[in-house]
């Protein structure tokens, strides 16, 4: 498939392209309606924020009663990419990193979660639509760590 690109342009000497082609404002706008549905209808019936750092750690150490809901999700999670490849293509999976950088960031992950309390789906997405403040600062942080590391991957290590 052919690639639609902008013309580029060039910020402090790099040339920067828009991939049109790949460019989904719309499976993206109704990906994140979809994700505000699932996360209100969890609380609203349920009473419970979803956190996905939360919801698997219970299936960690399960607690009876506990365990039908938290299975459901993690399941609606691995499922939905199926039924979603089922009326349109899947994107394809490109993974510019080596077995060791991902295992490293995983690790650095795991434990920014432990740190913050919460994962980016639980602070970010929940936290944020309660007004809770520290979900505020956690988010803060998620993203000028990612900002950081993007740019001294991109800008001082390559």
């Amino acid at each position: 498939m052919a690639r639609i690109q902008h013309q580029p342009t060039t910020l402090h000497g790099t040339k920067m392209t828009i991939d049109w082609t790949n460019f989904t404002p719309w499976i993206s706008m109704t990906g994140g309606l979809l994700i505000g549905l699932a996360t209100t209808i969890l609380l609203l019936f349920n009473g419970r924020i979803a956190g996905i750092s939360g919801i698997v750690g219970g299936l960690l150490r399960p607690v009876p009663g506990d365990i039908g809901w938290r299975t459901a999700f993690v399941a609606g999670q691995v499922v939905s990419p199926f039924v979603f490849g089922l009326f349109a293509p899947l994107p394809v999976a490109r993974i510019d990193a080596g077995t060791g950088t991902l295992i490293v960031a995983g690790l650095l992950v795991g434990i920014g979660t432990r740190y913050g309390s919460g994962c980016t789906s639980g602070h970010g997405v929940c936290g944020l639509s309660r007004l809770s403040p520290r979900s505020l600062a956690a988010t803060v942080a998620f993203m000028l760590a990612g900002f950081i590391t993007v740019f001294v991957v991109r800008h001082l290590i390559r």
